[in-house]
């Protein structure tokens, strides 16, 4: 018997520093697509040669050479709305150069597999908000990509993790250090679901800031040894070979408790011996920030029940620096795991995508056998929650999937797999308290189970009020109520009002935050029911001519 094949939805961890893609074989396996370099990582770097895009090794190379045409980090920058690259008369968005990056992996992806890649789900850190998560889905349509999910990074590396053996239920917190953000996450793991309690972090924390420290150091040690009091780092050319070389030091620390660096600048050469104990020391703030973040985390997983986890692991490329486990362990007093750190994000993309995937044509299959319309974009377990489908239905169709792909029939039962997810960030409006002062009214709490809909009054401020301005806001303060200044303004919108209506006339806000964490907004007038859609695609995301003119300069470029 021939195997049918189901669509393939892949899974991509879109790096600050480092990228990969990967998918799941026929086994169930997650497997990471090398490169056409033949690298499984790619390096999240853009280098814009004339004509060229170039992404990974080479361009970041090249930065040594042509600081100014290189961009990297670029992860840190998405959702601002002020970023602007500049090259050949033509300005870019962070979307935009992301879109390359991902465009990268898919070339050399499809070289790899000789198979065109259409559908994927896409990582972020658990701490991006709207505006950067938004972003990230652009990036991906930007690249010609039907943008399927975006997961939460620890998310998926829990997913990865929970794979390796479905029989134990077990509590995870998950420490996630990479090239540019952290996520700590406290992660409910069991056979049927992967239920992340609460999270927190910094999408500005990451390894790159260790690298800082160490050209910092250098800096001063150049200065000291030479006598030269101007910033080096003001010439580009310096600055980028200072933090080539400290991330190569940093590295090599992770493996050797010293190594040689050497500074150039201004005809002037200096070399020094790093060791690991002074590199450590300079960092480490930076590992106490980490410690903050998760003993909040924590506070936060305690509010809602959780006192106590099972495991720790840690993924990200930068949990790799000794200093980490041994900081970890010392805090928690619990050994932890390094896990996979480099792919295990993309691996669990991958997995959820397979599950997504099957979902889809276990639908499909239960659909045609029962004659019944479902929404294809449904989920088998809440369908079979609702009655919508039926036990033995869902039994009938797995076993099919099951013998027409040679996919083992637990693997395919597996496909029922729910996640629930948090929001990292809280949601609200800015009102009126009884003194008159303008505060932000927090609907959704960050760490709240989504998805979630809200619906709370609010009221007119004075008689014959012609419009409502609904400024929507987002904060990390748990609090209902918090200064306006404690908060950033996502979304303005305005209700018409009809004339001669009284003060304090009701106006019924809702906000629906869906289980990817995009936000819908309904502001009503409950007297006439006149309604106003907020859609929260703000300014700080490409839209609109620009986001088309970006959609069409990627279909007509070959990235290398």
């Amino acid at each position: 018997m021939t195997e049918k094949k189901i669509k393939r939805i892949f899974g991509i961890d879109l790096g600050t520093t480092y990228s990969s893609i990967a998918y799941v074989d026929e086994y169930g396996k997650a497997v990471i697509i090398p490169n056409a370099e033949n690298e499984r990582v790619t390096p999240s770097v853009v280098f814009f040669d004339e004509n060229t895009v170039v992404v990974g090794e080479v361009a970041k190379e090249s930065a040594k050479l042509y600081p100014n045409e290189v961009v990297s980090f670029i992860k840190r920058s998405m959702g601002e709305p002020n970023f602007i690259f500049e090259y050949g008369g033509e300005r870019y968005r962070p979307e935009e150069i992301s879109a390359y990056v991902l465009k990268k992996l898919a070339q050399d992806a499809q070289q790899h597999l000789g198979e065109t890649i259409s559908d994927v789900v896409i990582t972020c850190p658990a701490y991006f908000g709207i505006n950067e998560r938004e972003a990230t889905r652009k990036a991906g349509e930007i690249a010609g990509f039907n943008v399927r999910q975006i997961i939460n990074e620890p998310t998926a590396a829990a997913i990865a993790y929970g794979s390796l053996d479905t029989t134990q239920n077990r509590v995870v917190l998950v420490y996630d250090l990479g090239g540019g953000t952290f996520d700590v996450t406290m992660i409910d793991i069991r056979k049927e679901s992967v239920e992340v309690i609460c999270t927190g972090g910094d999408h500005n924390l990451g390894g790159k800031d260790w690298d800082d420290r160490i050209v910092a150091f250098l800096v001063e040690k150049f200065q000291e040894e030479t006598g030269i009091t101007e910033d080096i780092l003001d010439d580009p050319d310096t600055w980028q070979d200072l933090q080539l070389s400290a991330e190569k030091a940093k590295k090599i620390l992770s493996q050797r408790p010293k190594t040689p660096v050497s500074i150039t600048h201004g005809g002037k050469r200096v070399k020094l011996m790093l060791e690991r104990e002074k590199f450590e020391e300079v960092t480490e703030d930076l590992l106490v920030r980490t410690v903050d973040f998760t003993r909040d985390m924590l506070d936060a997983a305690l509010q809602k029940g959780y006192s106590r986890f099972d495991e720790i692991i840690l993924v990200g490329g930068a949990t790799r620096m000794p200093q980490v486990s041994e900081r970890i362990e010392k805090e928690f007093d619990m050994a932890p795991k390094v896990f996979d750190p480099d792919e295990a994000v993309a691996k669990g993309a991958a997995i959820y995508g397979w599950k997504l995937a099957l979902n889809d044509d276990l639908i499909r299959r239960i659909s045609e056998k029962t004659q019944k319309t479902f929404d294809a974009s449904g989920n088998l377990s809440e369908m079979m929650d609702t009655s919508q489908i039926t036990t033995r239905d869902f039994q009938e169709a797995a076993r099919e999937l099951a013998e027409d792909t040679g996919y083992a029939l637990p693997s395919v039962e597996n496909a029922m797999l729910r996640v629930k997810n948090v929001t990292s960030k809280s949601f609200g409006v800015v009102a009126h308290n009884p003194s008159g002062e303008e505060i932000v009214f927090n609907l959704v709490l960050r760490n709240t189970t989504v998805p979630v809909n809200v619906v709370k009054k609010f009221y007119t401020a004075v008689q014959n009020q012609k419009t409502v301005l609904i400024r929507t806001m987002e904060s990390e303060t748990s609090s209902i109520e918090i200064p306006l200044e404690h908060a950033t303004e996502i979304k303005t919108a305005v209700l018409h009002l009809p004339p001669n209506l009284p003060a304090d006339l009701p106006i019924e806000i809702t906000f629906d935050l869906n289980d990817e964490g995009r936000l819908h907004i309904t502001a009503l007038e409950t007297g006439e029911y006149r309604k106003v859609q907020v859609e929260v695609d703000t300014a700080s995301v490409i839209g609109g001519e620009e986001f088309e003119k970006a959609k069409q300069r990627s279909q007509n470029l070959v990235v290398h």
